[in-house]
């Protein structure tokens, strides 16, 4: 009766687990505010959020005049708790999703006109507003 009686109250203690509310990433992501390279994840507010590939950087070069700024837009996955999103981040431009605003704030190196951008010198900030 009493092996009984323990089995009956370890059986409901087994359906419990601490399931995080947190989005896994591989490895460690950056505090948020800090300047990620491509296919480094970062936090966003509750949100992780990793820069995939620069998409378009017609940023208007540094050296040069233009009539236009041009622009800068990053593939970006969101990854939240329940869910995942690619999203094309564009710099200065708020992108919404599922409630919650995103922002890339800043990217480096500028563009120069004596060379192209080699993907892995990128930084990128990200914030959630």
């Amino acid at each position: 009766m009493k092996a009984y009686l323990a089995a009956a109250l370890l059986v409901p203690l087994s359906a419990c687990a601490i399931i995080p509310d947190t989005p896994m990433a591989n490895g460690d992501a950056a505090a948020q505010g800090t300047a990620v390279g491509i296919d480094q994840p970062v936090w966003a507010g509750d949100t992780i959020v990793t820069p995939l590939a620069v998409t378009e950087d017609s940023r208007c070069p540094m050296n040069a005049r233009c009539v236009w700024a041009g622009k800068l837009t990053v593939s970006t996955r969101i990854a939240a708790t329940h869910w995942t999103q690619t999203a094309p981040l564009t710099l200065g431009e708020p992108y919404t999703v599922m409630g919650r605003s995103y922002v890339l704030v800043s990217a480096t190196p500028e563009k120069t006109t004596d060379r192209e951008i080699p993907a892995r010198e990128y930084r990128f900030v990200i914030e959630r507003r």
